[in-house]
């Protein structure tokens, strides 16, 4: 039985540890760095292991700059692809205007049907991952994220442009799902909560930068050109991570350097000692449903991303709806209205500042020197969640009563300020928790959030109509705050659950 020895690393992201039994392939596995063979135990000469603790090719050993140029790559796709979910939204009147519609919730889904990509592509491109490696996937999903992005560009009817949107959304979905995976490959959990923090930046921020650039766009050169600034930045980035970007996941590594051997060996014995005896279709099929069974048997899982789904459902609503909102309430041109984003992007910043110094902190302070807890991540949810549902109702009822605009603005920073730890704790925690099948816990994590955030924007479209926005909101924040208790739940007892809700992955 294999074990990995403690060790410490000289760089700064490199000095961690890893403890523990034997890692089976999985989504992603932990980087093995020691082998420790009992008396006995004899080593199998045909086993592929890495050379020694400071093998450079583990990925965990890399140099700092390595692994954060590695992790800046997936930052950025991860900003991108959620910067054309929402960017597009100011554009929605012009879009209607040019395609003839009056229908509101069409124009909603339109913005939001990007989201349900999101929600879908997850399913596939996080077991494919587990054949291929992070980096092929990154690089097909580009490609394609190029192509349907262009092809909304040129879209000549709602039909065309939906169905493309939800393409472009599956595609731009890879880093969501694997991002995660990519830096379980290289951080140990002691120093995965500001690597999270840093590859949060993306995702969190890129919706909210997003519709301000293309509300300008929008007014200077039309809707169709927010399209074409997104396909130029990622057809940029993914030269660049062509020639730069490196492969991170272990097992990968270590599979193509079994069949570099066999080549040159002609001993078709050899393979790596992570290999299951799988085939790529058992594998794949097993990783498949892997996101599903986590949602299902795992009470834990369901219920954090049922939490953070809310969440991302009244952001997105509120993004679908600030265009609307603050040109008949506060009658601001389409340029303008980018502008109310800023109140959330204020409020992000300010928390991945906060969060980002303090979550590693809190971990290795309630640890006292023992074992670092998964559930340790989730203490900064608590009040995060008073956070977002004081803004809700400050927007709600500031906007009901028409006051000056910077008021609804000011509660939407609340709103943001507790978005963000709600999103990134559950994101390491899961993480810490499922290191293993991190990246299928993440993954049934983006299927429901996602499910939720193109779904909320729908409903609540319809609820503003009938309630109006001052209850509308109102309801959302008494929703949000009835969650309250499970991040208490799953600290106190997370552990004790984890045991008793095995699932045979």
């Amino acid at each position: 039985m294999l074990f990995f020895k403690s060790h410490k690393c000289h760089k700064a992201l490199s000095e961690e540890s890893i403890q523990g039994p034997d890692v089976e392939a999985a989504i992603p596995p932990p980087s093995p760095v020691t082998e420790i063979h009992t008396d006995e135990e004899k080593v199998n000469p045909n086993m592929v292991h890495w050379d020694g603790p400071n093998d450079p090719k583990n990925p965990r050993n890399w140099s700092t700059g390595k692994k954060v140029l590695n992790i800046a790559f997936v930052s950025m796709l991860c900003f991108i692809t959620p910067v054309a979910s929402a960017m597009f939204a100011p554009g929605v009147p012009k879009l209607m205007q040019e395609f003839h519609s009056t229908n509101e919730q069409l124009g909603t889904f339109v913005v939001s049907v990007f989201v349900l990509g999101f929600a879908t592509g997850p399913m596939i491109l996080a077991p494919l991952s587990e054949i291929f490696g992070r980096l092929p996937i990154y690089h097909i999903t580009n490609v394609l994220f190029l192509v349907f992005t262009i092809a909304c560009a040129v879209s000549k009817n709602f039909g065309m442009l939906i169905a493309f949107r939800f393409l472009a959304g599956a595609t731009g979905s890879a880093p969501i799902a694997n991002g995660g995976g990519t830096i379980s490959d290289l951080i140990m959990q002691e120093k995965r909560g500001a690597a999270m923090a840093i590859f949060g930046i993306g995702p969190l921020l890129g919706p909210v930068i997003g519709p301000i650039a293309g509300g300008y766009l929008t007014q200077a050169a039309g809707w169709r050109w927010v399209f074409w600034l997104i396909a130029i930045a990622m057809g940029i980035l993914s030269i660049i991570m062509l020639i730069f970007a490196d492969e991170t996941y272990g097992k990968v590594i270590l599979e193509r350097k079994a069949a570099k051997l066999r080549k040159e060996t002609g001993n078709n014995a050899i393979k790596s000692h992570l290999h299951e005896g799988l085939t790529s279709t058992e594998v794949f099929e097993r990783a498949l449903i892997r996101p599903l069974k986590l949602l299902c048997f795992s009470p834990i899982v369901l219920a954090l991303s049922v939490f953070q789904g809310l969440c991302f459902g009244c952001m997105y609503l509120l993004f679908t709806t600030f265009s609307r909102v603050f040109t008949e309430v506060y009658h601001w041109n389409t340029g303008s209205d980018g502008l109310a984003f800023l109140g959330m992007g204020v409020g992000l910043l300010i928390a991945l500042v906060v969060f980002g110094s303090i979550s590693d902190r809190i971990l290795k302070a309630k640890a006292g020197g023992g074992e670092l807890k998964p559930e340790y991540r989730l203490l900064p949810m608590i009040p995060a969640t008073i956070f977002i549902s004081a803004g809700l109702f400050w927007y709600g009822w500031s906007v009901k009563a028409k006051d000056h605009w910077i008021v609804p603005i000011i509660g939407t920073v609340f709103v943001g300020f507790g978005y963000l730890p709600i999103i990134l704790a559950t994101q390491t925690y899961l993480v810490d928790a499922y290191e293993e099948f991190s990246a299928s816990a993440l993954a049934a994590s983006t299927i429901l959030r996602s499910l939720m955030g193109a779904l909320v924007p729908l409903a609540g479209t319809k609820m503003y109509q009938t309630m109006g926005y001052g209850w509308g909101n109102s309801l959302l924040a008494f929703i949000t705050l009835a969650m309250l208790p499970f991040p208490w739940l799953f600290y106190t007892n997370g552990e004790r659950l984890r045991k008793k809700y095995t699932i045979s992955l």
